[in-house]
């Protein structure tokens, strides 16, 4: 799922600069627009995404099935899947920058009417109860029954890039970038109390029925695209779409990741 590269300069040329809109990134924008450029997003050789996370997910899925690589630098306020700002030296970071590329995962979501809605998600696909009871669940692994029921305030599929998104916050596991899994997360299980979720092959098939439907309904979230009343919902990985994020050297989000596996 990930890989490493050394492009060269001149494929990096032409770059196009996107900002999240905050004062802070819109002069970042400006300044680096007059040192380098700003090409259009369609005939740029890499996108400069100009903000946090929240801009990154955007231009990911803005972007998604161009093969376009983005590089982004935190004008925000994490940043975990950004690089250090710096307008010095731009051409010769990305020439030495490393490449990461992460596959989406993919959801179909029925509601109670029938009708099917189709999203992608960089980080995780979540089914959150949306009411004061709790959500009751049947699951299923490539068409065979794993738990009957399951009662808590949702249940998420991440992908190694989310993993330590949302899922760590469910206490969910951190996987490597390379790791051929997904992880299947519980969010505040009543029952089974002890199930604390699964890791899963990247190729599984993961079905959520939502049981009660009417009683406890269910919204189903692919991360900013929501779905109200869900009745079903079918989570896979799709690796035939790859995600190219550009990193610097010792930066990379393989190493970003195995830095949250050991608390730094």
């Amino acid at each position: 799922m990930s890989s490493s590269a050394r492009p060269t300069l001149a494929r990096y040329e032409r770059l196009a600069f996107l900002s999240s809109g905050t004062p802070e990134a819109e002069r970042a924008r400006a300044d680096l627009s007059a040192t380098y450029g700003n090409a259009r997003p369609d005939d740029a050789d890499v996108i400069v995404a100009l903000g946090g996370d929240g801009l990154m997910l955007q231009v990911l899925h803005r972007f998604m099935g161009t093969n376009k690589p983005i590089y982004g630098m935190n004008r925000g306020s994490v940043g975990f899947l950004m690089n250090e700002f710096s307008g010095d030296g731009l051409h010769e970071r990305l020439a030495a920058s490393q490449a990461s590329i992460v596959h989406p995962l993919t959801m179909r979501a029925t509601d109670v009417q029938g009708e099917i809605v189709n999203a992608r998600a960089i980080n995780e696909v979540s089914v959150l109860r949306s009411s004061y009871q709790a959500a009751k669940m049947r699951v299923s692994i490539d068409g065979t029954e794993r738990l009957s029921e399951l009662v808590a305030d949702g249940l998420l599929v991440a992908t190694p890039a989310g993993s330590t998104a949302y899922n760590l916050s469910a206490n969910g596991p951190i996987l490597p970038l390379d790791a051929p899994l997904m992880a299947l997360t519980p969010i505040s299980a009543f029952r089974p109390r002890r199930w604390r979720g699964a890791l899963l092959p990247d190729q599984a098939r993961v079905t959520i029925e939502v049981l009660e439907a009417d009683k406890r309904p269910v919204a189903a979230v692919a991360d900013h695209v929501e779905i109200r009343n869900v009745m079903k919902v079918e989570i896979a990985m799709d690796h035939a779409t790859g995600l190219v994020l550009l990193h610097d050297p010792g930066h990379s989000l393989d190493e970003r990741i195995l830095r949250e596996q050991f608390g730094y």
